[in-house]
């Protein structure tokens, strides 16, 4: 993957932060799909915490659990506009304050719009640090396997580690078939394929 990057559009920290919240058990192609409307029509956290329930979803309601997204992003705007001047801070404690961010999206908002040492785990991450072997069976919460790759992965890279390892489960180890005959990392994986 030799260009490592969020498939997610975003122009800043905001925007990031609400595309994240939007694509959890969803795809990015589609969060790519409603957000322009949305930034239109919100681009601060100020004008959305000011948004109606049902003025968010008119704009979502194609992404999964419309209904709940539509409340933690008003939610997390108030927040921001309550507690951080309308500013996503640049503090992954603080994220996982606000509604709808967990710790994964704390991670993606801190590795991917701050630039800051962060390895968020999600379901392909998951995956795949599994397969590899980068990971213990033992690991079986997404902390757990966070502190596995952190422990062996220098830090400068972590934010970057977590794209290879996102991508290469989103496009190659797939979680039912995956494409091990055309895998470059093949020749040393531990679950790789027999056939």
């Amino acid at each position: 993957m030799p260009i490592a990057e969020s498939e997610l559009h975003y122009n800043n920290p905001f925007e990031l932060i609400v595309a994240v919240v939007l694509s959890a058990q969803c795809t990015d192609k589609r969060v790519n799909q409603v957000t322009p409307a949305l930034f239109k029509a919100y681009p601060t956290a100020q004008l959305l915490a000011q948004a109606s329930l049902d003025d968010v979803l008119f704009y979502i309601q194609s992404v999964s659990y419309p209904n709940n997204k539509a409340k933690h992003l008003i939610g997390l705007a108030q927040k921001l506009q309550q507690d951080f001047n309308g500013e996503v801070p640049a503090n992954l404690d603080q994220l996982q304050t606000l509604p709808g961010v967990g710790r994964k999206t704390a991670s993606v908002v801190m590795a991917v719009a701050f630039q800051q040492p962060a390895m968020p785990v999600d379901t392909h991450v998951f995956r795949v640090a599994h397969r590899l072997g980068l990971a213990p069976k033992t690991a079986t919460t997404p902390l757990a396997v966070e502190r596995a790759l952190t422990a062996n992965i220098p830090k400068a890279e972590w934010g970057v580690a977590h794209h290879w390892l996102l991508l290469h489960g989103r496009y190659v180890c797939i979680a039912r078939s995956p494409k091990c005959a055309t895998c470059g990392l093949w020749a040393i994986c531990p679950s790789k394929s027999k056939k």
